[in-house]
């Protein structure tokens, strides 16, 4: 992939140009890599109320690594 970087007057990195026959080629490797991330209202009700929950009595939270110890458990 031959990328182009594009800076500013400063030299800080700005952007970057992808020839389009690589950008055709990440687009059919990766569909749906053209579509906007958008995190609809509903779900981030609900990620600000388990925050909420969460703030209010932390034990609540079980430690990651735990949790996927119990998960393997039982699989």
């Amino acid at each position: 992939m031959n990328l182009q970087y594009i800076s500013d007057s400063s030299g800080k990195t700005t952007g970057v140009f992808i020839p389009i026959n690589d950008w055709n080629l990440l687009k059919r490797k990766y569909q749906g890599i053209e579509e906007e991330m958008i995190i609809p209202n509903w779900q981030k009700e609900i990620v600000s109320e388990r925050l909420e929950e969460y703030r209010k009595n932390p034990n609540i939270s079980q430690d990651f690594d735990l949790a996927l110890d119990e998960i393997e458990k039982d699989l």
